[in-house]
């Protein structure tokens, strides 16, 4: 699995004219799925996501995770993160795991990840077109492999 984490001042997503999640401040984790990941991918990444410190403390900088700061964190399916540009121009998809087999690990992941936080995330919708709006906070932009444990 592979993940963009943002550390956002606020984000959101819609599917058409309907919000379907939001945030205030917090994480906006933009996740995708490759075929073979396993229950140890996603456990992992889910973890590093709850105790990433990424958020400001009381003394600024880089301190706190989502899970200490009580910080919302918006989950976004995406599978163009496993995009391969080896060769040409135009990407390919390969790597992603078929979306019957991704929308239940994404859907595992932010459950997952809401045990680990202490409280639910909001999340975006599998498979729709979306709309993600954020204002990044920094920016401050981590990418994040479970294959690779970083």
């Amino acid at each position: 699995m592979r993940a963009v984490v943002q550390r956002v001042k606020s984000a959101s997503v819609s599917v058409g004219a309907e919000r379907v999640g939001a945030i205030g401040a917090g994480l906006l984790v933009l996740v995708g799925k490759q075929e073979g990941d396993s229950g140890e991918d996603l456990e992992w990444l889910a973890g590093k996501v709850a105790g990433l410190r990424l958020l400001s403390g009381p003394e600024g900088g880089m301190a706190l995770s989502a899970r200490e700061a009580g910080a919302g964190v918006l989950v976004v399916s995406q599978f163009t993160l496993l995009a391969s540009t080896r060769k040409g121009t135009r990407p390919s998809w390969h790597r992603a795991a078929r979306p019957e087999v991704a929308e239940a690990l994404y859907e595992r992941f932010k459950e997952r990840l809401g045990e680990l936080l202490g409280f639910p995330v909001e999340s975006g919708r599998f498979g729709a077109m979306m709309e993600v709006a954020l204002v990044n906070d920094g920016p401050v932009t981590v990418v994040l492999d479970s294959r690779l444990r970083e």
